[in-house]
Order: C-alpha cells, then sequence, then structure tokens
C-alpha cells in the first residue's frame, strides 16, 4: 500500500497519476485529501480516500494503516505563524506513524542545501524535516531541487502584460532550475521500487545553466515578444508576499531563504546537473507550460 499526500498539488498529483499509469502491479494506494470533491474521477474510481490534512495524527494513522510506502510533501501555507512549527506540525505525525505502523519506505520532497544552507527559512526548514524523518530509521529518500521553473508560473500575467518577471536574485547570477515533472517522475519510480535501502539524499537538477537574464533571453523567443528579467530586493520581496495575505513570519521565512541562495548559492552555478533525475530543458518546459499560460 502506497500512501500519497497533497494528491491535488503540482507535484503530489502528478506522482499520483504516474503510479495510476503505470499499472495494477504498482498495487494499492490511499491519498490524504483535504478536499476530495477536487480528485478526477479517474482517480477516485481507483484509489482509497482518506479525508483531511496530513497535519492530523489521526488522519496520517488511518491513513498509514497496513500501508509500506509513503509520499511526503509538506505544503507551503502563507498562513502559518511559524516556519519551523508549520513543517513540525506536520512531521511529527508522519514520524509517529513510521515508529508505531511499520512504514517501510518514504519518498520526501525537500531541498538542495544539506550541508551549507543556514539561516534559510523554509530551505532550512525543510531540511530539519529530513533530519527528523531520517531520525526514526525508515529508509528514506529526499527528492532535493533547486528553484522550480513552475515558480514562474505565478507571474504569466505579468509577462503577458509587461514583459517582465522578477527575482530577488542577481540577474547575472546562475539559478539552477527543475521542472515539477521530473520531481513527479522519479518520486513515482522510488515508490514502485522495492529494492533500495537506507537513507539518502536525490538531487533534481535541470540541464541548464541560465541566469535571470538568460531565462528572459530563452522566455522572449519561446513567447516571441520581449521578455525582461528585473531584480527585486529582498525587502520588496517580502512586502510583495505580505501584501498577498502571508503572515510576517511566513514572508520573513522567505526573505531568509532568498537572501541564503544569494549569500550562500546552493542553487548556482557550481551544482552539477543531474541528467538521470531531471532532464527537463528550461527551453521545452517554457514551451509546454509557461507559453500557454502567457497567452492564454
Amino acid at each position: 500500500m502506497i500512501v500519497i499526500t497533497t494528491p491535488t498539488g503540482r507535484i503530489g498529483s502528478q506522482v499520483l497519476h504516474s503510479l495510476l499509469d503505470a499499472g495494477d502491479g504498482v498495487g494499492a494506494i490511499r491519498v490524504i485529501a483535504r478536499d476530495p470533491a477536487r480528485l478526477s474521477p479517474r482517480v477516485r474510481e481507483r484509489v482509497e480516500v482518506v479525508r483531511g490534512s496530513h497535519a492530523d495524527p489521526d488522519v496520517v494513522a488511518k491513513a498509514c494503516a497496513g500501508a509500506d510506502r509513503v509520499f511526503w510533501l509538506v505544503p507551503p501555507t502563507p498562513g502559518a505563524d511559524s516556519v519551523e512549527g508549520h513543517f513540525r506540525d506536520f512531521t511529527e505525525p508522519l514520524c509517529e506513524a513510521i515508529e508505531r505502523q511499520g512504514i517501510e519506505r518514504v519518498v520526501a520532497v525537500s531541498t538542495l542545501g544539506r550541508g551549507i544552507a543556514k539561516n534559510a527559512g523554509q530551505i532550512s526548514a525543510s531540511l530539519a524535516m529530513d533530519e527528523r524523518i531520517a531520525a526514526t530509521g525508515v529508509h528514506y529518500r529526499a527528492l532535493c531541487p533547486p528553484f522550480l521553473m513552475e515558480n514562474l508560473l505565478g507571474q504569466a500575467e505579468a509577462i503577458r502584460s509587461q514583459g517582465v518577471f522578477f527575482l530577488a536574485r542577481t540577474a547575472d547570477r546562475v539559478l539552477r532550475t527543475c521542472a515539477t515533472r521530473d520531481i513527479a517522475a522519479t518520486g513515482a519510480r522510488l515508490l514502485i521500487d522495492g529494492s533500495w535501502t537506507g537513507q539518502g539524499d536525490v538531487p533534481l537538477v535541470g540541464p541548464d545553466v541560465l541566469t535571470p537574464e538568460g531565462m528572459a533571453r530563452v522566455l522572449t523567443e519561446v513567447v516571441e515578444r520581449p521578455v525582461r528579467a528585473q531584480q527585486t530586493t529582498v525587502a520588496e520581496y517580502k512586502a510583495t508576499m505580505m501584501r498577498l495575505g502571508a503572515t510576517e513570519a511566513w514572508a520573513q521565512g522567505l526573505a531568509d531563504m532568498t537572501e541564503a541562495l544569494n549569500d550562500q548559492d546552493f542553487y548556482g552555478a557550481d551544482v552539477p546537473s543531474t541528467p538521470e533525475t531531471a532532464p527537463t530543458p528550461f527551453r521545452q518546459w517554457c514551451e509546454e507550460v509557461l507559453k500557454p499560460a502567457v497567452l492564454a
């Protein structure tokens, strides 16, 4: 039995559909969903649904009964009062289930930066999540991408109407990227494969070595209109997040994360690409995903 969290989210839904596409050999699948109505009819017909949040110990215990594998993702919650507390509130119920219910393998979405990232907001909290799960002794794989290409989808309107996207990253410094499809494909593959043991990171670094300016050049060619990258300050980024509804604590975490990325550069040019786990080029993703969103 495989348990899937965030089955309607950007990554979790792709993991789930990859498992369903793999056929009956995958075994039974159970999902934890706050709103089961958001699941497609195909999903509802083929999986067992446990309604609720995977921050709820009772929900996690129910979902993990008889299960041996879990796909884990702590959802970003801009309304959270504490970044560390948010990750802890989700992680502890999983660790209790591992220790009491015999979960054998966990595949979770984390981040690059282990051993490097310091005072890095949500990144530090994610890495602490890995350490807590690993401490249970469960067989564990942390999926570790850098900047997600899908982060640009939230700026489709600005690209369309203003020909600009905003990043709090120096325009001439490389920012490594990854498409969520590659995270999901790797996660599904690990969930299907019952042979791996131990604990470790799985880097997911796309093939491109692009600065924000380089990304803008690719976008200009793909959407066939001028697009530029505009650097914002960390303070401006924090203010924007708060204006969009984030709590002061969540926005400060994002600001700390951005400063750490710029200062410590663990998403930078020195990070090697991993074509076996993250093969999707930025241009291909722009053509297939971002361009339709911009032109919609």
